[in-house]
This record gives C-alpha cells, structure tokens and sequence, in this order.
C-alpha cells in the first residue's frame, strides 16, 4: 500500500512534532509507572487503577503511530506570494449576501473551523487554492449546489 503525502505548514509539522515528543518523553514514562504502582497494589483482576492505565497507555501508543505516520509522511507546503495555497490567510466575500470572512489554509492535521483554520480539502479551501486576489470562484458543496466568493486579500 502506498503512503499518502500529508500536506502541512512548516508550523504545523512543528506542532505535530512537539506533541509527538511530550507523549513519548512525558506521558508514557508517566503512564508506564501507573502501571508499576497498580501492579504492585495486587490482584489485577479487580484493579480499576491498572484497568485505567492499560487503556491510556493504548490510547497514548495509537496517538504516538498517528503522529509518527505524520511526521514520516510530511510534506512541508511553503507559501507562494499572491496566490492561496497553504499557510495563507485570505479574506473573501461571499457574493450572494455582501459577507466577509477571513479563513487560514492549513494542512488536514491543524484544521481548527472554529478559528476559520480551514484545509485545502474543504470546499472553501479547495475552491480557493491556487487562486488570486479579485478572482470570484464557485464554492462546490457535498449535496450539489454551489455559491460564489471572491478574493478580497491574500495575506
């Protein structure tokens, strides 16, 4: 099977890579030893101390390979001036209502829609990227309609 290039912003990888390193140099030594004293409190079948650490360890180790598959997969996006791609801000209209918004073009790992962190993969992003400021692109959405927006700045 072959491995998916995961796009990222330099900053991006920066935050994978230091969650990365907190969990394997602070929780699972701190998990690790959570077990030890569980064990050490006697029959594991009713220890719910041991239970409860044995399930965050494997939760912790699932999200340690999810973030090393990252990492080893990682394609650093670097910002192209003038034109929306990865790591730009844009601020758009949407025509049909004379709105504003301003969105952040981040890679699948750092979306964040609350904070307008949207990927190139959503329909805004994808009918954004690669575009310039003052065009107007059609928004695709999932159930076959579509709106307008423009490109009011890129920065």
């Amino acid at each position: 099977m072959a491995k998916k290039q995961i796009d990222l912003t330099a900053e991006g990888l920066k935050q994978v890579q230091e969650e990365l390193d907190k969990l394997r140099l602070e929780e699972r030594p701190r998990i690790i030893q959570a077990i030890k004293d569980a064990r050490s409190q006697g029959d594991l079948s009713e220890n719910a101390d041991y239970d409860a650490a044995r399930e965050e360890q494997a939760k912790t180790e699932a999200r340690i390979k999810e973030l090393e598959y990252i990492v080893d997969n990682a394609n650093v996006i670097e910002k192209v001036e003038g034109v929306v791609g990865l790591g730009t801000t844009v601020t758009v209209n949407f025509v049909d209502d004379d709105e504003e918004e301003v969105y952040n073009i981040v890679g699948v790992t750092e979306v964040d829609v609350d904070n307008n962190m949207i990927s190139k993969e959503s329909p805004i992003g994808e009918a954004l990227y690669g575009h310039k400021e003052g065009e107007t692109v059609s928004v695709k959405l999932p159930n076959g309609g579509s709106y307008d927006i423009k490109i009011v700045k890129i920065g």
